[in-house]
């Protein structure tokens, strides 16, 4: 017994001995490390010490590295707190959002705030507040997220007058495109070029034929020509394909004086002078029949102090027009472009609409009951060579009309009743037309060039209309030029009485000229 409590008394000595050279050797250590902080760590053994036994054994598990890791415990209840509003005078957030609107602009922005949030009620009320706070609180708010925008300030004129003319100056040249001149100039630099050929496919091998590039100058033209003459749309686009057709069409005056001349697209086919009767009988006599009415050299459309006689008055032959160049048409393609003329190989159209109210209910007062009418009409006007035409008013749509306004549908249906598409022609009615210029008789010396003077039969024997519209041009500028008809006087005569009346214009709209392609050329 005694050597065994002599053995266990030198273990444990050994053992302490072991647990003091340890604990001394941690103390070392964590006094040699420097503290992050401005103040020093406690000693380990002080810490063992005070602490008890298990809360040593938690800290020594927390050291690592001899760095103590920080723990933080309350972040739950923290954020339980604020979501509660209970430590709200604690943290400066917290009281900003608790904070109550005091403004009217504060009230509006709270109440969008809540509004976003699915809390209908209390933005209505905040609406409300906000709007017996400021009744223009939405524009304050408005100009304060939303500021308007500089509105954009318009160049100064790029080109001045009184700009320096030695110095050329790039900030002087206009943004509006080259000038005419540029134009010219450019055009006139493609008189030396020929008709490119294509290119080879096939790097190495030869082009491939280009039959159109070996044609003569004098056949290429002759062919541009029959082309113009065929479609003259045709004949423009083809300025598109190279250099050198830009240049034939752009400056050869032959082809567009042929085109000026011509019955195709020209004023040859002009009337100044009435060519048939408003039934459409050609005047081959010298004298006017007895049912038609006297020339407007006797009407006076200014005053509409119309006293017609029943004399018989000649009507004067016209001759051939002879075109001449002037100041304002320089050109035979400037003449053909902008010289007032009508076109054949489509109609004129005028789309009318207007409101008017409807029959009120006398059992109620309320104005939300009475109806509102809105009505709409279609006008054709075609034009043929031979100097007759056809009126037309009817609601029905121009894509179920244009194509049956025709003599032939006017002759099988006039006056019958049918049901075939081309029925609605039974209220078409025949007249003439004539244009006023200086290619033909001045029946009136105050008349103007690009007057179209139109007369129709009447809806009885013994009415006849007479309108009187001015040639002009729509949309943009260098388009389609002489594609509208403005109106400037609708009247009725009554052959019986003698007596002329005016239309009133109040609801009707100018013509629009549209392109109808089984009119062809309109021969």
């Amino acid at each position: 017994m005694d050597e065994n409590n002599a053995d266990l008394e030198i273990f444990r000595k050994q053992w302490q001995e072991e647990v003091t050279a340890r604990s001394t050797a941690k103390a070392q250590t964590t006094t040699s490390i420097k503290p992050h902080s401005s103040h020093e760590r406690p000693d380990k053994s002080k810490v063992k010490a005070a602490l008890p036994p298990s809360t040593v054994s938690s800290e020594e598990a927390e050291l690592v590295d001899g760095i103590r890791t920080q723990a933080y415990h309350d972040l739950d209840d923290k954020d339980d707190l604020r979501r509660l509003g209970v430590e709200g005078s604690k943290h400066p957030q917290s009281s900003q959002t608790s904070k109550e609107p005091q403004s009217a602009l504060e009230h509006y922005e709270k109440a969008i705030e809540r509004e976003d949030q699915g809390n209908l009620g209390d933005s209505l009320n905040l609406y409300r507040k906000a709007y017996r706070l400021d009744a223009s609180v939405d524009r304050i708010y408005r100009n304060k997220h939303f500021p308007p925008t500089k509105p954009k300030i318009k160049p100064t004129d790029p080109n001045p007058p009184n700009a320096p003319v030695k110095v050329p100056n790039t900030a002087h040249h206009s943004l509006d495109g080259p000038s005419t001149s540029t134009i010219r100039d450019l055009i006139a630099s493609f008189s030396n070029t020929t008709v490119p050929v294509a290119a080879p496919p096939i790097e190495g091998t030869p082009p491939p034929p280009c039959h159109i590039a070996r044609v003569p100058s004098e056949i290429l033209i002759e062919i541009l020509l029959r082309t113009a003459i065929a479609d003259v749309a045709s004949f423009a686009r083809l300025s598109i394909v190279c250099k050198r057709f830009a240049f034939l069409v752009a400056t050869e005056d032959r082809i567009w004086e042929r085109l000026c001349q011509g019955r195709e697209y020209g004023f040859a086919a002009m009337h100044y002078i009435w060519k048939t009767s408003i039934a459409g009988k050609p005047l081959t006599d010298t004298l006017l029949e007895a049912s038609d009415l006297p020339p407007d050299d006797a009407l006076d459309i200014s005053t509409l102090n119309l006293t017609h006689g029943r004399s018989f008055n000649t009507v004067p032959v016209q001759s051939s027009p002879i075109l001449s160049l002037s100041g304002a048409y320089p050109s035979y393609r400037q003449m053909l472009r902008t010289r007032p003329r009508l076109r054949f190989n489509g109609c004129y159209i005028s789309t009318v609409n207007y409101h008017r109210p409807g029959a009120s209910n006398t059992s109620t007062n309320s104005t939300y009951t009475c109806p509102v009418h809105i009505v709409t009409y279609y006008r054709y006007l075609r034009f043929f060579r031979d100097g007759t035409c056809l009126s037309l008013l009817t609601t029905t749509e121009p894509a179920d009309v244009v194509h049956h306004l025709t003599k032939e549908n006017l002759q099988a249906h006039h006056n019958k009743e049918s049901m075939l598409p081309s029925a609605i022609m039974r209220h078409a009615l025949k007249g003439r037309w004539r244009l006023s210029g200086s290619l033909g008789y001045q029946h009136d010396d105050m008349e103007k060039e690009g007057d179209v003077h139109i007369e129709t039969e009447g809806v009885d024997a013994k009415y006849m209309y007479k309108m009187q519209l001015s040639l002009r041009s729509a949309g943009r500028a260098g388009g389609t030029r002489n594609n509208k008809l403005a109106w400037k006087g609708f009247w009725f005569y009554n052959r019986l009485t003698d007596d002329w009346a005016t239309f009133t214009l109040r609801n009707d709209r100018a013509f629009f000229w549209s392109r109808v392609k089984s009119y062809t050329m309109g021969w």
